[in-house]
């Protein structure tokens, strides 16, 4: 055998596939890349895509701090449901109108920590009211001392969220202790600070 003889082994160098030359060729039409979309167009690259299997990042535990168990939850009462309440008679538009009461009307269900009043309707609202909330906006203080009435800001002790908060610290200390104690021997798990 001579050099200039030397040749390849036969099918180890193949000629370019030439896409997009008619639907005989099998790669007709979309080359290949399926139908239209992300995935039929060129740069794609999915970050943490692994082919419709839960990914890496959503199999790990989470870990951090979430409010979830400490946050305050408000119970939100809008003007024009005030209004609607008023012309129905189940408050009264010259007397004070509390959390309390607004239970008792049936305009809320529950006070949870504290009411908060919003303003929709505040255009034409026009009773001469006193309201004691936790929060108010600023729409909403506007509308009712433009009609003559009064907001006053309750502190949130006195709507007893801080009696609520610390239920559900001492709820969340026994989840804590039941669970290192259900996790076998080790060290019990340090109680949530107050």
């Amino acid at each position: 055998m001579k050099l200039n003889e030397i040749r390849d082994k036969h099918g180890s160098r193949t000629r370019r596939l030439r896409v997009g030359r008619g639907i005989g060729s099998g790669v007709g039409k979309t080359s290949g890349r399926g139908g239209k979309g992300q995935t039929a167009r060129s740069g794609v690259a999915l970050n943490g895509f692994e082919g419709g299997q839960t990914p890496l990042y959503r199999r790990m535990p989470k870990r951090g701090f979430r409010n979830t168990a400490f946050q305050l939850d408000f119970a939100e009462v809008n003007l024009d449901q005030i209004a609607k309440a008023i012309a129905a008679g189940k408050l009264q538009a010259g007397g004070k109108i509390d959390a309390a009461s607004l239970v008792a009307s049936g305009v809320l269900r529950r006070s949870l920590d504290g009411v908060r009043l919003l303003g929709n309707g505040a255009d034409g609202f026009s009773h001469k009211v006193a309201v004691e909330v936790v929060g108010a906006s600023k729409a909403a203080v506007a509308a009712v001392e433009k009609a003559g009435g009064s907001v006053t800001i309750l502190s949130l002790e006195r709507e007893g969220a801080v009696k609520a908060n610390a239920e559900r610290r001492e709820k969340r200390a026994k989840k804590v202790a039941a669970r290192a104690k259900a996790s076998g021997g080790g060290k019990a798990a340090a109680e949530p600070k107050a």
